[in-house]
Order: C-alpha cells, then sequence, then structure tokens
C-alpha cells in the first residue's frame, strides 16, 4: 500500500498572483486546514510555498520536477476541472499525456452538487458574503466557523441582561459572513454553549457612520457567567436569523434580543 500525501500552497495563489486583489479571504485558514486534514485521515501534508518563481513552471515542469522526481507519486488524483501550471496552462487531458511516460495514473474526482448546483470555494464564499449560511454549510458539508481571542468590550451587554463575548479574529484573511444576527454555537475551554451572535457595527450604540465605526463579532451564550477574557472561543455559524438594525433605545434593542433569543433556541 502506498501513503497518501496532499499538496496544497501557501499564501493562496490569487494573494500572490493579484496583489491588488484585497478582497480575496479564506475559508480555511492555515491552522485549521491542518485540522481537518489531520482528521482526514492523510498520512503527509506537503504545504508549499506559493511564490512568483513558482507560478512561472510549466505543467510539465510541475509535473516532472515536484511530483514525480521529489514526491515519486504512482497516482494524481485532483478535484473536478483543475489547472495547473503557468497561467493555469496544465489540465486533466495533460496529466493523462504525462502518466504513461512518468508512470503514474490519475483520477478526477467528479463534480460534486446539490440541488443541481456544482459545489465550488467561489460559490461558498458567495454565500457567506450574503449570509446564507445555511447553503454554505451544505456546501461544506460542515457547519463554517473561525475562532478569535475573547477581548474586552463595553459591557452595555450585560446592562440590559444579554452579557456578550467580543472576539478578535487573531487571522485576518479569514472570511467573516455578513453582518447581522447568527444563531450559533461556541466551544470555549472544552465545553459547548448555544448562543446569538452579532458581526456588525452595533448602529444603536454607536455613533457615526458604519464606515467610521470598527465591526465587531460578539456572541451571548446562553446559560453562562463565566470570566473569559483572554480565553479562545471557536464559533460555529448555524442559521442567520436578521439583518443588524438601529433601534430607537436599548429598551427596543432589549426587547429584540429577547424574540432573537427565542428564534435561536428554536433553531437550535
Amino acid at each position: 500500500r502506498g501513503e497518501s500525501v496532499l499538496l496544497t500552497f501557501n499564501p493562496h495563489p490569487r494573494m500572490v498572483l493579484f496583489t491588488n486583489d484585497a478582497g480575496i479571504k479564506l475559508l480555511s485558514t492555515q491552522k485549521e486546514k491542518i485540522r481537518q486534514l489531520e482528521e482526514s485521515g492523510i498520512d503527509h501534508l506537503i504545504i508549499h510555498p506559493f511564490t512568483i518563481a513558482f507560478s512561472r513552471l510549466s505543467s510539465i515542469e510541475f509535473v516532472r520536477d515536484l511530483l514525480v522526481n521529489k514526491l515519486g507519486i504512482k497516482k494524481l488524483v485532483i478535484g473536478y476541472n483543475h489547472q495547473f501550471g503557468r497561467n493555469r496552462e496544465g489540465t486533466l487531458e495533460h496529466l493523462r499525456e504525462y502518466g504513461p511516460v512518468y508512470g503514474f495514473d490519475v483520477e478526477e474526482i467528479p463534480a460534486k452538487e446539490i440541488d443541481n448546483v456544482n459545489i465550488s470555494s467561489t460559490k461558498i464564499r458567495n454565500a457567506l458574503k450574503e449570509g446564507n449560511v445555511s447553503i454554505a454549510n451544505s456546501f461544506l458539508g460542515y457547519n463554517y466557523s473561525f475562532e478569535g481571542i475573547v477581548v474586552r468590550g463595553k459591557e452595555l451587554g450585560r446592562t440590559i441582561g444579554f452579557p456578550t463575548a467580543n472576539i478578535e479574529i487573531q487571522d485576518k484573511e479569514k472570511l467573516i459572513p455578513k453582518d447581522g444576527v447568527y444563531a450559533a454555537r461556541a466551544e470555549v475551554n472544552g465545553n459547548q454553549y448555544n448562543g446569538m451572535l452579532n458581526i456588525g457595527f452595533k448602529p444603536t450604540i454607536e455613533e457615526g457612520k458604519p464606515e467610521a465605526v470598527r465591526s465587531t463579532i460578539e456572541i451571548n451564550l446562553f446559560d453562562f457567567d463565566d470570566d473569559i477574557y483572554g480565553c479562545v472561543i471557536k464559533v460555529e455559524l448555524i442559521d442567520r436569523i436578521r439583518d443588524e438594525k438601529k433601534f430607537v433605545n436599548l429598551d427596543e434593542l432589549k426587547n429584540q434580543l429577547v424574540l432573537d433569543k427565542s428564534e435561536t433556541d428554536r433553531i437550535l
């Protein structure tokens, strides 16, 4: 039996090739990717640096010099519609030509469909940017998540009966979904909790235009009152409840949060 090797790249190729493309955000950080692949049972993971020089390798150089001479592949498994090499010149047809020459077989994983829609990372990103986390989760096959450090906020939520943990995301390249209120599950200090999460600018509390106010992420954990400042918290998004909105006063906000909690309980 041969050993399985997964080859991936870091940083994301678009971040290297299109330096003006600040919009690319990651579905999985490198840390998350490593953890997911460890759980999958892959024997070896290679994270190859993606550089301008590396991007200029022709398809034949990539196969011959890296896959064959360095890794000694006997079977290559690629995703649907995979392209590789300089200017993405290499295709499945090229690999089928190279295989007999260099002694390896090729298998293409077919496109995965849900409700007659081909799944792709672009469609998952777009779903998250639109707040459609339930669709993104169905495409991913697991609940989209992120993690960060619990930091101090203004603690105004505590005054209306909804204390929140403010979350600072450590990896700024991680994709954060559309602003709004979400039903979520969180893990902190090895324990799991249900909660409702807010992403956005807290317009009822913060003065000024949204572009002048720093976006925040905060979660109200149900049946929870521990001090977790400085702790790592992982949040899984289950479904989006509503848009963020500005209320007349804190009492009106509190009344809406009561409704949000009821809806979150129903979802979870």
